[in-house]
């Protein structure tokens, strides 16, 4: 294993928990009649946390798949901006219950950051020859996609409550 994999790995990994953490305290921070307030298109933060512990899910299971040498299932579901799995993520996981709901959140990513620290690092970008729509699909760019994915939803969740980006 080189070291540039493992520092790659390990940004990946420190850069999802740290978006995750951010998220987390945001949308702890809202008063509680703003939880379920719509203010990202149709979702209120509670529907925005079940579709991340949905998407925990599914880069888990994608991330077996990749490993497996198979393309994830989950692109087979795409259409415009992931709408119609994204509704199906949150229709899923959503909870009536915000503390059940942060708790199923934590434990989700708690799953995936697990299980992909059990990952050689240089497994995290080789080249399998998956390709979907014309990418190269490897276990780090999947992942970056989730980073960037919860950096603007963190960014989303700020300005809805008022604070600094």
């Amino acid at each position: 294993m080189s070291t540039t994999a493992q520092s790659k790995k390990e940004t990946i990994i420190s850069e999802l928990v740290e978006a995750r953490k951010m998220i987390l305290e945001a949308a702890s921070s809202l008063p509680p009649e703003k939880r379920d307030e719509v203010f990202l298109g149709i979702w209120s933060v509670r529907d925005l946390l079940a579709h991340l512990a949905g998407w925990d899910f599914t880069n888990l299971q994608a991330a077996q798949e990749i490993l497996a040498g198979r393309l994830p299932a989950f692109y087979a579901r795409y259409d415009h901006d992931w709408q119609t799995y994204n509704a199906e993520l949150v229709s899923m996981y959503k909870r009536d219950d915000f503390a059940s709901l942060l708790a199923l959140v934590k434990g989700s990513h708690r799953r995936l950051i697990e299980f992909l620290q059990t990952i050689p690092a240089d497994e995290f970008e080789r080249k399998r020859g998956l390709r979907w729509q014309g990418h190269e699909v490897t276990i780090a760019g999947l992942l970056e996609v989730e980073a960037a994915d919860e950096r603007t939803h963190y960014a989303q969740i700020r300005e809805f409550g008022g604070g600094e980006k």
